[in-house]
């Protein structure tokens, strides 16, 4: 049995233990010697711990991510290519063909005559139009006396009145040739005319022994081959594969009189296969009286400005191209650039900025003065007028896409040298650097190695940040014409369609969307820079 003295020194060790469970019973004791008791951050780890408490940041962050899944990884898993063309089947009124009422009075001189100058055929159509039976015409070297001789419906020989001497015909009808080659002699017009407007039926030119048929509706037939037709209209196919038939032209001359005063009309016409019709549209010109004839005909078109449906989720462009791969592939080519010129502006920067502000003295001064001299370019006319040169020249699309890289980058170098320069003349004073003089470490090194990596976390944020501007200028130039060309995409030449008010107004799928990822494209790469420059700042509490 223990003795009263120890029980009490237990009770007291137990109470101890006690209370130091109930002051801190979710703490672990540790003396001050021990390792575990500090935990010390790396100044990378700090930045990140910093970095990732920003939440503003990390939703820049997560955007930025899905556009690069969407842009490079969309375009691999789409079922379509960049530049696949979609087409439609509609159903389209093409020109078939094309008649016209001759109103005008054709001259054809007779064998041996002349029917003088075209001031003096001017004059003999002006008077058959005034029914004058005689006509007196002055000329400058010759005073013609003219009589005409009616021989049939608008049909009349013209002879000279002093000698009696046949200069020709003049007539209203028109003979029209089934074959190109057939050439109608003076002595076939006037006998296929005078029998045609006096209701003949057969007729024998006065230079041939053929007979030649006519038919009611002016065919003209040698045995059973047709040879040409005579009637009031000139009626011609709009294809020269397409032959009209007789019956054809019949059904137009029928149609074209009935609806001569409303000037439009509808023919159907039978193909003999069951339940087939085609229809002819007409159409008069009011001008000039030519009557067009279109047929209905089904086309496959482009598939072009089409709705969002199960196979284009968000509709074709108005090349009917698939508007969501062009999306993604634009993406592709808009980050490239940016990515592109932010990487050459930096290298020239760094290197301009970092021997500007190390060596100070008349290379400061020089290289400065150039950075002056490159702010005061105007970079729009700059633009304008290289653009207009590859438009000359015929660059092909994939060369215009690296001058355009090359431009940028060479323009947006200064803001990278001025800012390395200002934190270059601030770290050169400090002691670390007046060891590495010390230490006989060349000049070369002395930037590279130890100046410039204290200048990458201001880097880093003014390159993320620049990433949006230079996206958008690029998006700039594309609408403007003077960027990215067809048929590579970009986000900024597909919104280039918004030009036409048309589409602004009715196509939303084809502007929206593209506007969308650029402007959540700039607006997470600039959350990004401010976080990064809030991370990178030690003043920074969180």
């Amino acid at each position: 049995m223990k003795d009263d003295k120890q029980l009490a020194k237990d009770e007291q060790v137990v109470e101890s233990t006690d209370l130091q469970k109930t002051a801190a019973p979710s703490e672990e004791q540790y003396s001050l010697n021990d390792d575990r008791r500090v935990k010390v951050l790396s100044p990378g780890m700090m930045v990140a711990k910093r970095f990732f408490r920003n939440r503003l940041a990390m939703v820049g962050l997560f955007i930025l991510i899905a556009m690069f899944l969407f842009s490079f990884v969309g375009g691999l898993i789409s079922p379509y290519d960049e530049d696949q063309l979609f087409y439609r089947t509609k159903s389209l009124k093409k020109d078939y063909a094309s008649a016209i009422e001759n109103t005008v009075f054709n001259l054809a001189p007779a064998f041996d005559g002349s029917l003088g100058t075209a001031a003096l055929q001017g004059d003999i159509r002006t008077a058959l139009d005034n029914g004058e039976e005689t006509h007196t015409y002055k000329g400058r070297d010759k005073d013609y006396h003219i009589r005409f001789a009616s021989e049939g419906t608008d049909f009349y020989s013209i002879y000279d009145n002093d000698s009696d001497t046949l200069l020709g015909v003049a007539y209203k009808d028109v003979i029209a040739s089934n074959d190109a080659s057939f050439s109608a002699s003076y002595a076939f017009i006037y006998a296929a005319i005078k029998a045609y407007s006096n209701g003949g039926t057969s007729f024998t030119p006065a230079d041939e022994e053929n007979v030649y048929t006519l038919a009611d509706d002016g065919t003209i037939l040698l045995g059973e081959e047709e040879i040409a037709s005579v009637n009031r209209y000139t009626i011609k196919a709009a294809l020269s594969d397409v032959v009209l038939t007789r019956q054809f032209k019949e059904q137009i001359i029928d149609v074209i009189e009935e609806n001569r005063a409303t000037g439009e009309a509808v023919l159907e016409v039978e193909t003999g296969e069951e339940g087939v019709t085609l229809e002819y549209f007409f159409t008069k010109n009011p001008s000039n009286g030519l009557w067009t004839i279109r047929q209905e005909q089904e086309s496959r078109v482009y598939d072009t400005y089409a709705s969002p449906s199960k196979a284009h989720w968000l509709g074709t462009d108005g090349n009917g191209m698939d508007m969501l791969t062009r999306l993604m592939y634009g993406g592709r080519v808009s980050l490239i650039i940016g990515f592109v010129v932010e990487i050459i502006s930096t290298v020239l920067g760094v290197i301009l900025g970092g021997i500007s502000g190390y060596f100070g003295g008349w290379v400061d001064n020089l290289i400065m003065r150039i950075v002056d001299i490159f702010y005061c370019i105007p970079s729009l006319p700059i633009f304008i007028i290289i653009g207009s040169a590859m438009d000359t020249m015929g660059v092909p699309p994939k060369l215009r896409m690296l001058y355009l890289m090359l431009i940028l980058g060479f323009l947006g170098w200064p803001s990278i040298a001025r800012l390395v320069r200002g934190q270059i003349l601030s770290l050169r004073e400090q002691e670390f650097m007046t060891a590495t003089e010390a230490c006989g470490i060349s000049a070369h090194r002395r930037i590279f190695k130890h100046l410039v990596p204290n200048v990458i976390p201001q880097l880093i944020v003014s390159c993320t940040m620049g990433l949006g501007g230079t996206i958008l200028t690029e998006a700039t130039l594309s609408f403007l014409g003077l960027g990215v060309r067809f048929p590579f995409a970009s986000w900024g030449n597909i919104i280039t369609d918004v030009n036409n008010t048309h589409v602004l107004t009715n196509f939303w799928f084809i502007w929206i969307p593209a506007g969308t990822l650029l402007l959540l494209t700039v607006l997470a790469f600039n959350i990004l820079g401010d976080g990064l420059r809030d991370a990178f700042d030690p003043k920074m509490k969180r």
